[in-house]
């Protein structure tokens, strides 16, 4: 068996089914190559039949991305593999990825199939893709939940038709480790050949275990590949997180005795450009990337630190990329400077004219604020990454009356479409009375789910607001985020870019879990 563990990163796949996660094409191909930076293994870009939105988003990655393999899911029919073919033929190094559902309950109530009807289709389906792709990796949905018995029949039929790689998901995040790791090892002594595939574990955190699982799977199965996203992004409780799984590997080589190729420096700098994307928030104590993850509070813990890190630290700060987060840039920072910092931050723009475009609003940030992180960077990137032209909704000007005893009152003025408008309200509060003038204009009808401030920059007042807004309407869930000095200002940004995303009506489709 290999002593490396392959890194399959699914961020921009199963990690943007998170409602109101959905990302457009520049968003993703940014963070493509940020994944790439980071030297994970292999870049799930999408689902290229779910849409042509996401066929463009695995396109342009495909085109981008030179180091990582970059891979598209894609059903067990000759439609999506087709589409997942084309949308990959300029990558260096493609993988289709077909899948199909093998528990009982799946292909009774969903897919309305007999086990005789999946076990066809999936020797049809990886034999097609085999003819497109070199690399192909056949998924059994809800794999866990499947009959062992007919799964190694699957499974020996996949490899046979030429799958490079066998992933057997925990798609509900039912699995418990012990018994997870039992199960794919079942797997892997049952199946003749299942020495010609790598075999892969993909787990769910409806349960807390998802890491738990798939170092299971790893260590007691003897799987090779983990598929996992950035900060754990993904639908319900979300999916395994890559930072853990890199770093439990890394700092237990002495348990595991694997090596892994990720780049640990440029874990900190993705979890970033992923939680100002999306607009999910990162918990401040969540393990590696939380703001606290290297805090030390107690008293005890901070005098065994400051005689040795290791009484406390199991892992330096500076190894997963803490260390980057510098002062870097002030208002007298001219624009080479600027434009190198977006490189060194793995921020690629199209053109000059962007460039320009985002300098203006960093030297508007600096007047604003005396010293720019790269937390503040990356915002106001994200803040410029929808164009004007796809902005039917453009905040122009805000300007809100607050006093005790008084109730607060905004006037917002904002563009729809080519035209400016202008609105008043009142409020609880001068964001209330802010999104409230919006509304009053727009009538867009949405539930407003989420509302969240969270600091970009910890340590000062000066530090700029991120505000997340998620609004529900028409069984569509969407987030909105926006940054500023000013929270209400954030606020309003956030609103707006919420009813951008309702507006464009882009669709997607939920596929594997």
């Amino acid at each position: 068996m290999s002593d490396k563990l392959i890194i399959f990163d699914t961020t921009l796949r199963d990690g943007e089914q998170s409602p109101g996660a959905s990302m457009t094409r520049d968003e993703k191909l940014r963070i493509a190559r940020q994944l790439e930076r980071l030297r994970v293994d292999v870049i799930e870009a999408g689902f290229a039949a779910s849409s042509n939105g996401d066929f463009a988003a695995v396109k342009a990655i495909a085109d981008a991305v030179r180091e990582s393999t970059v891979c598209s899911l894609a059903r067990a029919n000759d439609r999506d593999i087709s589409r997942a073919a084309e949308a990959l033929s300029g990558a260096a190094r493609a993988r289709i990825h077909t899948f199909i559902a093998t528990s009982a309950l799946h292909m009774e109530k969903k897919l309305r199939m007999t086990p005789e009807q999946v076990l066809e289709q999936s020797r049809q389906a990886v034999r097609f893709a085999r003819n497109l792709c070199a690399d192909v990796e056949f998924s059994a949905e809800d794999g866990y939940r499947s009959d062992p018995d007919f799964l190694c029949r699957v499974v020996e039929v996949a490899i046979a038709e030429g799958a490079t790689t066998i992933n057997i998901p925990d798609t509900v995040g039912y699995a418990i480790p012990e018994l997870y790791g039992a199960f794919i090892r079942l797997l892997r002594e049952r199946v003749p050949n299942s020495d010609k595939a790598i075999w892969s574990v993909h787990c769910h955190n409806d349960l807390g275990m998802a890491v738990a699982n798939s170092l299971a799977g790893v260590k007691m199965g003897g799987a090779r590949q983990v598929e996992c996203t950035i900060n754990g992004l993904g639908e319900r409780a979300g999916n395994c997180s890559l930072e853990e799984i890199v770093m439990a590997v890394k700092t237990r080589r002495d348990y595991f005795g694997l090596d892994v190729g990720v780049d640990p420096s440029q874990i900190v700098p993705a979890s970033r450009m992923v939680s100002q994307t999306t607009g999910f928030v990162v918990q401040p104590n969540k393990a590696v990337v939380g703001a606290n993850a290297f805090a030390h509070a107690s008293g005890i813990h901070q005098d065994g630190v400051l005689k040795a890190r290791d009484t406390y630290e199991i892992m330096r700060a500076e190894d997963v990329g803490w260390a980057a987060n510098k002062i870097v840039l002030g208002k007298l920072s001219g624009r080479n400077a600027f434009k190198q910092r977006l490189q060194e931050l793995g921020i690629t723009m199209e053109s000059e004219a962007e460039i320009n475009a985002a300098f203006a609003r960093f030297k508007d940030l600096a007047d604003r604020k005396s010293e720019v992180f790269d937390e503040d960077i990356l915002a106001l990137v994200s803040d410029e990454s929808v164009t004007a032209e796809r902005e039917h909704y453009r905040l122009l000007a805000l300007s809100q009356r607050s006093e005790m005893g008084e109730r607060p009152h905004a006037a917002v003025t904002f563009a729809i479409g080519e035209a400016e408008v202008q609105a008043e309200a009142d409020g609880n509060g001068p964001v209330d009375a802010s999104l409230k003038a919006i509304e009053s204009r727009v009538q867009s009808g949405a539930e407003l789910m989420l509302y969240s401030v969270n600091a970009i920059t910890s340590g000062s007042t000066e530090s700029q607001g991120e505000v997340t807004v998620r609004l529900q309407h028409g069984g569509r869930v969407v987030n909105g985020v926006g940054a500023d000095p000013d929270i209400v200002v954030a606020s309003a940004k956030a609103y707006l870019a919420a009813l951008n995303k309702l507006h464009s009506n882009v669709e997607r489709v939920a596929a594997q879990g």
